[in-house]
């Protein structure tokens, strides 16, 4: 119920901030787009998304060879699909992109440390990269108390979440979370008979940890590769809408916004808020509103393009039957 409370402020805000700049105004800016503009915005993230299923094949181990390239892509974009459209915080996904991967001869446990081991690679390079933006920020901008306190603060909790989550990996995942319940006189029926299932996990995860550090590194490497091109497609948005831009200010800004959105994760696919920090950072930039409106509503358009890429995998990928382990 909240989350649909969220979900209805959002959608008023989007409908606020329409109004306020003015529809017709809007439409001016966006409507200078042409196919070929909306083909280069959209190139960057098949490259983003590329490089992010690399950074999950690479925590696969021996199990990668079992599954191609292209599959890999289309089990991950299945499960960020699931990810933004269902109301788990970014998470709902995960266990699915397990699940598809029985059908590539890898087993389930296998999988769902790959997938776990791969959120927190990429965690931690978004990160080192939301750093990075602020530190740019900071630079272009000039630094503001306010805006220091606020910015590091979140990247603070977001730092301390993927700590705990970490350590948690380390003395046990899955044991842990029941450790957890059992001291909080919660009874889950279904975690506790599962026991030598969840440590099973425990056990692949802490391997692929100890015996693979450098794996790690080069993961989360990826992963930041990853969200550094995200910049190209702030640059392509805002060159085509005519709006001055630098590298430097592209990797700040393509920054801030991961920032954002990781920060409204409890409202549904963050909308509303997204589009509000997206207009509030860019007029921070010097830009117009109009132009932070019109840049947010073409990064949802793209999101919506992509889910709906997404879903198409997930129906395909639905349609046939795991192969035996």
């Amino acid at each position: 119920m909240l989350k649909l409370i969220f979900l209805v402020f959002g959608v008023g805000a989007i409908a606020g901030l329409v109004w306020h700049i003015g529809p017709s105004s809007i439409f001016n800016t966006v409507s200078q787009l042409g196919p070929t503009a909306l083909g280069v915005i959209l190139l960057p993230m098949v490259l983003v998304y590329g490089l992010e299923a690399l950074g999950w094949r690479l925590t696969m181990g021996r199990y990668a060879q079992h599954v191609g390239f292209p599959q890999l892509f289309a089990i991950r974009m299945a499960g960020e699909a699931v990810n933004v459209t269902t109301p788990t915080a970014y998470v709902g996904g995960e266990p699915l992109k397990a699940y598809l991967l029985k059908q590539y001869r890898i087993p389930f446990i296998d999988g769902l440390a790959s997938v776990v081991t791969a959120k927190t690679t990429m965690t931690i390079a978004q990160i080192l990269f939301i750093l990075l933006g602020i530190s740019l920020s900071f630079w272009i901008l000039g630094p503001s108390d306010h805006y220091v306190v606020a910015a590091l603060a979140g990247v603070g909790l977001l730092a301390f979440g993927v700590t705990v989550f970490l350590i948690f990996q380390k003395y046990g995942l899955g044991m842990g979370c029941l450790r957890l319940l059992q001291v909080c006189r919660i009874r889950w029926k279904f975690l506790e008979d599962r026991q030598a299932v969840l440590e099973e996990l425990d056990s692949t995860i802490r391997k692929f940890y100890t015996h693979h550090r450098q794996t790690f590194y080069i993961s989360i490497m990826t992963f930041f590769l990853a969200w550094m091109l995200e910049a190209l497609e702030v640059y392509a948005v805002l060159y085509y809408l005519d709006a001055p831009v630098d590298i430097l200010s592209s990797i700040s800004i393509a920054a801030l916004t991961v920032f954002i959105k990781g920060t409204t994760f409890f409202i549904p696919g963050s909308v509303g808020a997204q589009e509000a920090g997206y207009v509030l950072l860019l007029v921070a930039y010097g830009y117009p509103d109009v132009t932070g409106i019109a840049f947010a509503l073409i990064r949802r358009v793209r999101e919506i393009l992509w889910i709906g890429v997404g879903l198409v995998c997930l129906t395909m990928l639905k349609g046939q039957k795991a192969l035996p382990t």
